[in-house]
C-alpha cells in the first residue's frame, strides 16, 4: 500500500468520506433532475395543446399563415412530437436516472461496487463531453467536463488505495491430515 504521508490531504480519511459523500449527493442530484425530464417527456399529455396554441399563436400573431417556412417548421415539430423520438429519450433518461440514484446511493454508503460503477460510468462519458464541448465550446461543458475528471480521478484513487486485502495462506495455515502430519 502506499504510505498515508505522501498521498493528498483530500484522499486522507475524513476528507475523503466528506467528498464521497459530496459525489454522491451530486449523482442523486443529477438524477432527480433526469427524473423530472423523463417523466416529463413521457407523461405529461399538453404537447397536443402546446401544438395547437403554436399554430394559432403563428397564424394570429406573425401573419404568416400561408408561409410555406413556417408550415414546414410546424410539421417538422409535430413530427418530432408525435413520433417516438420524445418518448425514447424519455426512456433512456429514466434508465440513466436509475443508474445515477444506483451509482449514488452506493457510494453514499460508501460500498466498492457502487464507486467501481460511478468510476466507469463517468470515465465513459468524458469522451462524448469533449465531442460536445469540440463542437459546442462553453463554460458550462467545460464545467461538467472537469467535475466529471475531478471524479473519475478521486474515485481512482480510493480504490485504488482501498483495494481489498486477499488472504495468503500463511506456512502455520496449512491444512492438517487426521493424524496430524502435514
Amino acid at each position: 500500500m502506499s504510505n498515508p504521508a505522501h498521498e493528498p490531504a483530500i484522499l486522507q480519511e475524513p476528507r475523503r468520506h466528506r467528498y464521497l459523500r459530496l459525489i454522491a449527493l451530486f449523482k442523486i442530484g443529477k438524477g432527480v433532475l433526469l427524473l423530472l425530464v423523463g417523466v416529463s417527456l413521457l407523461f405529461l399529455n399538453a404537447r397536443t395543446r402546446w401544438m395547437d396554441a403554436l399554430s394559432n399563436w403563428t397564424a394570429d400573431e406573425i401573419l404568416m399563415e400561408h408561409s410555406k417556412t413556417v408550415d414546414y417548421l410546424l410539421n417538422r415539430l409535430q413530427a418530432v412530437l408525435a413520433g417516438g423520438t420524445l418518448r425514447a429519450t424519455g426512456f433512456l433518461a429514466l434508465f440513466y436516472t436509475a443508474v445515477l440514484f444506483t451509482e449514488g446511493i452506493g457510494v453514499y454508503m460508501e460500498q466498492r461496487w457502487a464507486e467501481l460503477l460511478m468510476t466507469f460510468a463517468t470515465a465513459a462519458l468524458i469522451p462524448l463531453e469533449v465531442r460536445h464541448i469540440w463542437h459546442h465550446p462553453g463554460v458550462v461543458g467545460a464545467l461538467i467536463l472537469l467535475v466529471n475528471c475531478f471524479i473519475v480521478w478521486f474515485l481512482y484513487r480510493v480504490l485504488k488505495r482501498d483495494k481489498p486485502k486477499t488472504h495468503a495462506v500463511q506456512p502455520g495455515e496449512l491444512v492438517q491430515t487426521r493424524h496430524g502430519d502435514f
